[in-house]
């Protein structure tokens, strides 16, 4: 390999994959590609040499063009059609299955567009039982990838764009699901199938999956979660310790081997290190190939190159070339926030101990363990702060005792238990020891996360932390820093608690977020000393509630009320209940919610910070009212704005609450989504409001917001939002100031619109 080889063929790639997403996603200006064509052809002319770049971006772009043609059509959202399909992925849900499917074949009604690209799509099935590797032809009802447009939190869409999945959906029970072909043996379901029937305890069986077959699916959100909190996520990835584990393993039994048959000259045998190296590709693949696996057993093969006696390529040559080869088989790659954490932390190893001496002893390799931990941590808080918007307090301490228990203990033992699993004691004993380390593990996590829960600092302190975070990792790792620098640099972390936070609001002031949470409802109002919520949003038949991608767990919430009892507004109690604190709940009388609440009634009224609330409806007492004319009527005062908040309420009880209403509203939150059992021409025209929110979801079934609906609301000149296409929405009720409502994801264009 020449030198700056490797380099080179790594930026070509980066260069590839951004171009192709520039084009692609951003729908960059329409000469771009003449003009790069153009360039492409006269830096061949000029370097021919430069071919081999060229070809590396180009595929790099290609690949990743075809995966925006792949995705599904608009106009087959929601239609029905029929795949064959492999299935690549089951995963378990409380009454559903996800399944990951590799479409084979795809066939749409005449009329629509085709779907004969189509790739691989991510459904939901809840009546037949789904096994990997079986064919299957389904009726299925999709959509185009999309996810909630809220900010500072995990974007869904994106998610499925790079992990290459290019639509969502269900299996239609009717017609049933037709098998066409069974399942063929594969090692990897093979050993899913050992573990899921062996003795162990379940959280056994899904972390000795995670961390041996990369199956990290498995894990429940409540492991995510305190792994999250932790700093601890990057230890249950297929990393260079598990591939490099199994490769010094089998090149040990190799040159055992080669001792035995060929004493004299076993120390020139080739073979144990092919052996060592076709054990380190084997096992990446049986992980699934995933970009750290990918680069770790990249890693592994230079190091076994290397440590053979064949030329050693240099450290940041063997980094840039396992960058390469990953965006080359890989491109999507490029948008996985493992993989840069990944060969970030990899990098900054490379600088901390290039040109220092290898350690000697037991002494020698525990300081130098403890010194990369200490200076790895901050730097990686850092990218993970910026990356994910979280900081986890505790993860330098935690990090310190778990990684050497974990590559020391845990995965060994793991490791050990497959090889082992033929005989059935030594087996069940070792795996008996990596179940009785795991609960060790579990315990400091659990201790961890009680002294110091996940922190995510408010948006201002995001870019400052991080970069002092940064400035304490260079001033420590890097050679020729003066001490004092670094010094200066810890007590600059050190006054973090003294950082001016976000400004407190004034009394008076009320800050309104409508957030997108789907077909459902949910909005948040906070003023100098108190958080409200109105409504929870859903909770979808797989079980997610929107609500838990929000906040970060810990919230104290001063009042929620509940509109009333369905499920696209009180789907989020339960997260709630679980994850913050709630002082107050209301909720209309005769409503059967999983919490006990205080009545909401018409003619209740309280003030806070300035800001006066109204409850307009329901009358006190029971009634026979439904569910959703029952719903809960806020007024929210500030000065002489008004924020109307109606629920689900038909027209009946629209007109009872015009005699309420002294005059129009500033803004209102449209009743039932936009249905066209709400709204009537008279309720519009009386309160003629000079902002309608429609809080529903991006191609609901429903047709919200109803068309009939939108003309009444034009006619009366009022600015239409709408979560389904600009995303969560934010405005402030300020007195004797006008209202400034504006989509708060860059998506939508994040500004004032009327």
């Amino acid at each position: 390999m020449g030198q700056g080889i490797a380099m080179p063929a790594a930026v070509a790639a980066l260069i590839g994959g951004f171009f192709a997403w520039w084009t692609g996603a951003q729908s960059g200006p329409w000469w771009l590609p003449s003009v790069m064509g153009m360039g492409v052809l006269l830096c061949l002319a000029s370097r021919p040499n430069a071919l081999p770049w060229l070809f590396i971006a180009a595929v790099v772009a290609v690949s990743i063009q075809q995966e925006w043609s792949r995705q599904l059509p608009v106009g087959l959202s929601g239609q029905d059609i029929v795949i064959d399909a492999y299935i690549t992925e089951v995963q378990e849900q409380p009454g559903a299955r996800r399944l990951r499917l590799k479409v084979e074949r795809c066939t749409a009604p005449r009329h629509l567009p085709s779907c004969e690209r189509l790739g691989s799509v991510r459904v939901s099935a809840y009546d037949h039982a789904f096994t990997p590797g079986e064919r299957w032809r389904m009726t299925v009802r999709l959509r185009p990838p999309s996810g909630f447009l809220n900010p500072h939190t995990f974007n869904y869409e994106q998610w499925l764009w790079r992990e290459g999945i290019h639509a969502t959906g269900y299996v239609r029970a009717n017609p049933a699901p037709q098998k066409l072909a069974a399942a063929t043996p594969r090692l990897r379901s093979w050993a899913q199938d050992y573990l899921a029937q062996s003795p162990l305890a379940p959280r056994t069986q899904r972390w000795l999956a995670a961390l041996t077959l990369g199956d990290s699916e498995q894990l429940t959100q409540d492991d995510w979660t305190l792994l999250n909190a932790t700093g601890t996520t990057h230890l249950v990835v297929i990393s260079g310790l598990h591939v490099g584990l199994v490769a010094s393993f089998v090149l040990l039994l190799g040159r055992y081997g080669a001792r035995l048959i060929t004493p004299t000259d076993w120390r020139l045998r080739t073979w144990p290190w092919w052996l060592a190296g076709a054990a380190a590709i084997a096992y990446a693949a049986l992980a699934g190939l995933a970009p750290p696996a990918m680069r770790a057993m990249i890693m592994t093969l230079l190091g076994l190159w290397v440590l053979s006696g064949r030329h050693a390529p240099g450290s940041w040559q063997a980094w840039w070339l396992a960058l390469a080869l990953v965006l080359f088989f890989d491109p999507l790659a490029l948008w996985r926030p493992g993989l840069w954490l990944s060969f970030l932390a990899v990098g900054w190893l490379i600088l901390l101990w290039q040109g220092r001496p290898r350690p000697v002893g037991i002494r020698g390799w525990c300081w130098a363990l403890l010194r990369s931990q200490l200076l790895l941590a901050p730097l990686m808080a850092a990218a993970v702060l910026l990356a994910f918007g979280r900081v986890a307090p505790v993860a330098p301490l935690v990090n310190l005792i778990a990684v050497p228990w974990v590559s020391s203990i845990m995965v060994p033992s793991a490791l050990l238990g497959w090889l082992l699993s033929p005989l059935p004691g030594l087996g069940a004993l070792t795996w008996w020891a990596f179940e009785q380390a795991l609960g060790g593990f579990h315990w400091l996590l659990r201790l961890a996360v009680d002294a110091a829960p996940l922190w995510q600092p408010p948006s201002s302190m995001v870019y400052p932390l991080a970069g002092s975070l940064v400035l304490v990792s260079l001033c420590w790792g890097l050679p020729a820093i003066p001490r004092w620098l670094g010094i200066a640099s810890l007590a600059l972390v050190a006054t973090l608690p003294l950082w001016p936070r976000e400004p407190t609001l004034a009394p008076g002031r009320l800050d309104v977020t409508v957030y997108d949470v789907g077909q459902g409802q949910l909005v948040e109002l906070r003023s100098a000393h108190y958080r409200m919520l109105y409504d929870t949003g859903p909770r979808f038949r797989s079980g997610f509630m929107p609500l838990q991608s929000l906040w970060p767990p810990g919230q104290l919430i001063d009042r929620v009320i509940v509109s009333h009892a369905d499920t696209d507004h009180a789907g989020g109690i339960e997260a709630l209940l679980s994850e913050h604190r709630v002082r107050q709940w209301w909720a209309p009388e005769g409503e059967v919610l999983p919490v006990d609440s205080h009545p909401c009634q018409q003619g209740q009224q309280w003030q806070q910070d300035g800001v006066r609330y109204r409850i307009l409806w329901p009358p006190k007492g029971e009634n026979a009212l439904s569910s959703n004319d029952r719903s809960c009527v806020l007024v929210v005062e500030v000065g002489e704005h008004r924020l109307l908040l109606t629920g689900d309420v038909g027209r009946q009880i629209e007109r009872q609450l015009l005699n309420q209403l002294d005059g129009p509203v500033s803004v209102l939150v449209a009743g039932h989504h936009g249905s066209s059992t709400s709204s009537s021409v008279q309720f519009v025209r009386d309160t003629s409001p000079r902002h309608v929110v429609f809080s529903a979801g991006r191609g609901n079934p429903f047709g919200h917001p109803a068309d009939e609906v939108v003309r009444r609301f034009r006619q009366q000149k009022s600015c239409l939002w709408s979560t389904a296409h600009d995303g969560a929405l934010r405005f402030s009720l300020i007195p004797q100031q006008p209202i400034e409502l504006r989509p708060l994801s860059v998506l939508a264009g994040g500004h004032q619109r009327c």
